[in-house]
């Protein structure tokens, strides 16, 4: 006979999934079991939005995440590279990307610096398919990252402190377009509407400064100048309005040189 509270919980065939997401879970850790694992966890991944949360609060599961990524490093440096070892470790990297994208375990997993894993596949130049995999699964994970250091940098520069702020002194200033030059270049590679529409308003919102202004001209990226984002701006009128603005304001931009300003970092 059924108790009082099982009106209350999930419907069996959900709670079998979540089941079965779970064993596959703990059996990440036996190397013998993890090739299957991992591509059984990759295809119900968007099914289960607690799996970052799981994956990080279970006893060795990100110890052997790392363990498959580290594996294929003697490989990175090899001109051609089996796409069965390239799809193996996406499959990983796809698992820490629902880590980073979990707001429950995203701090944790920057504080661990889990994503100086990722750089090697970030530094790989091969255009060959198995690389190029490589470096998409790890901008996913830096993007899934980036959404929110991004919103709160748009925060901070929407504040007339802030903006003065990161406009006061060139050193501030040149961090903050360098990192937003940066998610730019991934972006291309990994387009995401949604952070690209910060990045935009986070360059608008520079524009505001008239020595910002200016030296906009020499920094902005090129990418955002032409058609690089037109088919992921296609659906956003608001972020194709905001970059029309920038470059307006940038092209028009004609402030002199100020002592003291950025001119002399030009």
């Amino acid at each position: 006979m059924l108790s009082s509270s099982s009106s209350s919980r999930a419907p069996p065939n959900k709670g079998c999934k979540m089941q079965s997401v779970e064993q596959l879970v703990l059996v990440l850790c036996d190397p013998n079991l993890r090739e299957n694992a991992l591509l059984e966890l990759f295809k119900k991944k968007e099914l289960f939005p607690d799996l970052g949360r799981l994956l990080w609060h279970s006893f060795g599961t990100i110890a052997a995440l790392l363990q498959e990524i580290v594996s294929i490093y003697p490989g990175l440096s090899s001109p051609c590279l089996a796409p069965a070892q390239s799809n193996r470790v996406c499959n990983a990297i796809a698992l820490l990307q629902s880590v980073a994208s979990h707001p429950d375990t995203r701090k944790s997993l920057l504080n661990a610096k889990i994503p100086l894993y990722l750089y090697p596949f970030l530094n790989t130049t091969s255009k060959l398919t198995p690389f190029e995999y490589l470096r998409l699964a790890s901008l996913g994970v830096i993007c899934a990252l980036v959404k929110v250091a991004t919103f709160i940098v748009q925060k901070i520069l929407l504040d007339d402190v802030g903006l003065n702020y990161v406009c006061a002194i060139a050193k501030s200033f040149f961090e903050v377009i360098q990192v937003l030059g940066n998610m730019v270049g991934a972006l291309a590679e990994q387009p995401s509407s949604r952070l690209l529409k910060h990045i935009i308003r986070c360059y608008l919102r520079l524009s505001d400064n008239p020595r910002a202004c200016q030296a906009l001209k020499f920094f902005l990226p090129n990418m955002l100048r032409d058609n690089t984002f037109s088919s992921c701006l296609r659906e956003d009128s608001m972020a194709r309005s905001w970059l029309l603005q920038l470059l307006l304001n940038v092209n028009g931009s004609q402030v002199a040189p100020q002592a003291g300003g950025f001119d002399h970092m030009l």
